[in-house]
């Protein structure tokens, strides 16, 4: 069996014509893309559409891509940008629908196993989805050259340099951004539930990688 191609291959064979190509490349970087638009609009629905707009766009611009950057730094401008534009298509409604969230465990084939008493497993799945939607809520009181940053970094899990290329700023600002996004995301999650101060889903501190790869 073949090895699988990487991004620099499949842009390649992409921009000359490879539908295969092409499908995979949106296939292996979707749930990424998804992540970034779920985090930034707040909620499923914008995320979708933000997610699908991404793609239409990665279609559209494939061809002008010229590798300058690594393909997944550009995907990530990309979405980045879908979302914020799906955000001003919807300024007039609230950003986050609570109810929306309900079934994701279950879509992903995460739902906890029965409880025979009924209770345990229930309550460990409630207070998840609790955490996930405070954060999420959270995540939407910060600035956006707060809230971007800190979404790429701890949600695409991009190093700082990346980061600044999609956003355009320097590295310097970039880590000032993250450092006050989290601070301020504590603060808003302390005052939601100050036993979530210290449990942010994910959104901590990790050593910026070198290798400027996005890890499978």
């Amino acid at each position: 069996m073949p090895a699988p191609l990487d991004d620099r291959a499949l842009v390649a064979a992409a921009q000359d014509g490879d539908r295969d190509a092409l499908d995979r490349l949106l296939r292996h970087h979707y749930d990424r893309i998804h992540a970034v638009c779920r985090r930034i609009t707040g909620n499923e629905a914008d995320a979708a559409d933000a997610a699908q707009e991404a793609l239409m766009a990665i279609v559209r611009g494939l061809a002008r891509f010229d590798g300058r950057a690594s393909f997944a730094t550009w995907v990530y401008r990309v979405a980045t940008n879908a979302s914020l534009d799906e955000l001003r298509r919807r300024r007039r409604r609230p950003l986050l629908a609570i109810g929306d969230h309900g079934d994701d465990d279950h879509e992903h084939g995460h739902a906890e196993p029965a409880d025979p008493h009924g209770h345990g497993a229930t309550e460990s799945a409630a207070e998840r989805l609790s955490d996930r939607q405070a954060i999420e809520a959270a995540l939407l009181t910060l600035p956006d050259e707060f809230r971007l940053p800190v979404v790429l970094r701890d949600i695409a899990d991009l190093d700082y340099a990346e980061i600044a290329e999609v956003l355009d700023v320097p590295i310097g600002t970039v880590k000032s951004r993250i450092a006050r996004g989290r601070g301020q995301l504590a603060t808003a999650l302390r005052r939601h539930d100050p036993a979530l101060s210290g449990n942010s889903d994910g959104l901590s501190e990790r050593p910026t990688r070198t290798t400027g790869q996005i890890p499978r």
